[in-house]
């Protein structure tokens, strides 16, 4: 047999049963928020035809260099899917009888071969919800009402920020800069937070920008969100972004969650598809550099996939699952919670026991059984070893005086409860030790 390096592949991960059970407690909580909000579930293929992906965007386009490219038996050009974005384009353009609004979210793994750091792996879990057939800020305050309701549902406190597409790229045509350097120049300025200001003007001045321009754009980019949102101007572009922030920010104000929003000019988010409204969300304690979840508005990718003379105005967000675990993963109630609830040890019982932990299964505990016959002190080292808060003790002598022996792990107490009504009797022992 050919000897390998067992490892992965740089940017996957194997996660073990405690870390796998926190990324589905992330991934259950998004659920239920998302169902909430009468978002419906839609799942679609991992492996798409490059094509596909690549249709947005210029061949030398950042994104498309991280895309991960295959081939099948046929020699078709296919990819790993980056995003779940376009994806969901795909498939309201395949079913165009698709009643409009649609909701859907989608939970799923994504592929980018790009840097690896903290919270950004190369194969990554996306939670996305987006809506299709709205137009208008009510569905973005609506999406930012959702955003704060999951986090705080995670205990994450964040803060929201946001910009508008339409606007950035009114500044940047009111700073004196052509329109067909705009979308090189929004790319710079999504680097705004990460540079100085001397590399970000040698990147300006790359693409062909002069000091001037740079200049009035830094001023934009610099001066105060209340003054800047006010900008009187016949620049039809930058009049509708500023004309769509003020009204997302007076419906934020009055569902009573400005304190979670920050509008920030410089905010841009690479993709190109966005249209208006853009979202990032940040800790608010700074714990994590990166995002942990952003989305935005994208008028224009449906419509033209569909391209059948209707419009599909469509926005959406994304919480980033792999990020999340990061700040969760430390925490008190995981790191010292058990995956079982209940271990039981039989001492030549095993079928009656096989039999209790049926009962105990189908009120709701999860229990596991002792099968491997090891004596009682490396049991008990286990359960211990595994957090299992009650290990149940069954003997034949037991078995024929009706009783059965239950140890509370934490409390190192321990007591003999009747098997006839083992269930009402293991309840009260279990309600008694959450009230210590």
């Amino acid at each position: 047999m050919k000897e390998i390096e067992l490892r992965n592949v740089k940017g996957c991960t194997d996660y073990s049963p405690k870390e796998q059970f926190i990324r589905n407690y992330i991934s259950d909580i998004l659920k239920k928020v998302f169902e909430k909000y009468g978002f419906k579930p839609l799942q679609t293929p991992i492996l798409c035809y490059y094509d596909l992906l690549a249709l947005k965007y210029d061949e030398d386009s950042e994104i498309l260099n991280e895309v991960y490219k295959v081939t099948d038996q046929a020699d078709r050009n296919l990819a790993l899917r980056y995003d779940l974005t376009v994806p969901f384009a795909k498939y309201i353009a395949i079913n165009q009888n698709t009643k409009l609004p649609f909701k859907r979210y989608e939970i799923g793994e994504v592929f980018r071969n790009g840097p690896v750091k903290l919270g950004r792996d190369r194969e990554f879990i996306q939670c996305d919800v987006d809506c299709v057939g709205i137009e208008g800020q009510l569905v973005e305050a609506e999406f930012v009402a959702l955003y704060v309701e999951a986090y705080n549902n995670l205990g994450i406190d964040v803060i929201i920020k946001y910009n508008n597409r339409k606007f950035l790229s009114g500044i940047i045509i009111e700073s004196g800069i052509p329109e067909n350097l705009v979308s090189e120049t929004i790319t710079i300025i999504d680097k705004f937070e990460k540079m100085s200001k001397e590399e970000l003007v040698k990147e300006f001045e790359k693409i062909g920008l002069k000091t001037e321009q740079i200049n009035k754009l830094f001023t934009y980019l610099n001066t105060d969100s209340d003054q800047l949102i006010n900008i009187s101007s016949n620049n039809e572009l930058l009049t509708q972004g500023i004309e769509e922030l003020n009204t997302l920010k007076n419906y934020i104000d009055k569902l009573g969650l400005l304190k979670y929003v920050q509008f920030t000019p410089s905010l841009a988010r690479g993709q190109e598809y966005y249209t208006g409204t853009v979202f990032e969300v940040y800790t608010r304690d700074g714990s994590i550099s990166s995002s942990i979840g952003g989305g935005g508005r994208y008028d224009k990718m449906i419509t033209e996939f569909v391209n059948n003379e209707n419009i599909y105005p469509a926005v959406g967000i994304s919480f980033g699952l792999n990020v999340i675990y990061e700040i969760l993963k430390n925490r008190t109630e995981f790191t010292e919670k058990s995956l079982t609830d209940v271990f039981i040890i039989p001492m030549g019982t095993e079928i009656e026991c096989l039999k209790i932990a049926g009962l105990l299964r189908n009120s709701g505990y999860k229990v596991e059984v002792e099968m491997k016959n090891r004596k009682m002190k490396k049991s008990l080292e286990y359960a211990n070893d595994e957090k299992i808060p009650y290990v149940l003790i069954l003997g034949e002598d037991e078995l024929v005086n009706n009783c059965i022996t239950v140890k509370d792990m934490k409390q190192k107490t321990q007591q003999q409860i009747s098997t006839t009504n083992i269930l009402e009797e293991f309840n009260k022992i279990v309600d008694i030790s959450k009230n210590i």
